[in-house]
């Protein structure tokens, strides 16, 4: 199992909660705020918006948080957050990514450092665990998509250079130039998709036992649940069982 579905598995079973979804509306809320400022307010015309839009879709976020976000980005006291990527190893060596939107450098970078350390891992210099990913483009459809191979022979014909399928649906993954054009192809034959975004993918995966799962689990929880953090990757694989034990 790869370990961004993993987390996945983790924040549907935290979604639930009211507490969390507020968080994740508030995560969402300043991406889309970030991006629009950044480029246009209209995602027909702005990429990294659009993205932003889909994926607060996807999660049921209400349309007028989603326009009141844009809206915030033109304001005069809209707040200026900073792109932020860190990089660390946890336990068993694995490697992590993490990206943030903050608008306070000194406290993130603090708190990220925390968790590493209360986690038996250590914040790392830029650039010391990136090179083992890959940045690529990612675009995500449901089961409900097509068949294996209508959805194999679409991502082809859209020029993309790999699908992952599985029970969640599928993964078409693209070169970071070609992710938009893929996607708009994709699009006009599959309909919209459920998520479209950068990310970094492993090249290759740890399998760690399920004590150093474990505290690597943990440790993404703790990284997902830091307001600050957007985007969670390592490089890592557990079992099933610790999984469904994390889930419990």
């Amino acid at each position: 199992m790869a370990g961004h579905s993993q987390f996945k598995n983790i924040m549907h079973k935290k979604g639930k909660q009211d507490a969390v979804r507020s968080k994740l509306f508030s995560k969402l809320a300043r991406e889309i705020t970030v991006a629009a400022k950044l480029g246009l307010p209209d995602p027909a015309m702005n990429a990294r918006l659009r993205s932003a839009v889909i994926a607060a879709r996807q999660e049921n976020m209400p349309k007028d948080n989603i326009d009141r976000a844009i809206k915030k980005a033109s304001g005069a006291d809209s707040e200026n957050y900073d792109e932020v990527r860190y990089e660390g190893y946890a336990p068993g060596g694995v490697a992590v990514i993490i990206e943030a939107l903050t608008d306070n450098r000194n406290r993130t970078a603090g708190e990220v450092r925390s968790y590493f350390t209360k986690s038996g891992g250590a914040l790392a210099e830029s650039g010391a665990v990136a090179f083992m990913f890959d940045r690529v483009g990612r675009i995500e459809y449901g089961p409900d998509a097509g068949s294996e191979d209508a959805v194999m022979e679409a991502a082809i014909e859209a020029g993309a250079d790999d699908v992952v399928s599985g029970e969640e649906g599928y993964e078409v993954l693209t070169s970071l130039e070609a992710l938009r054009d893929v996607e708009r192809a994709l699009e006009a034959k599959l309909g919209a998709p459920r998520r479209s975004a950068l990310v970094w993918r492993p090249q290759t995966s740890i399998a760690v036992d399920d004590e150093a799962g474990e505290k690597i689990l943990k440790l993404v929880g703790a990284l997902e649940d830091n307001d600050d953090v957007q985007n969670v990757y390592a490089n890592f694989e557990v079992s099933d069982a610790l999984v469904a034990k994390m889930n419990a």
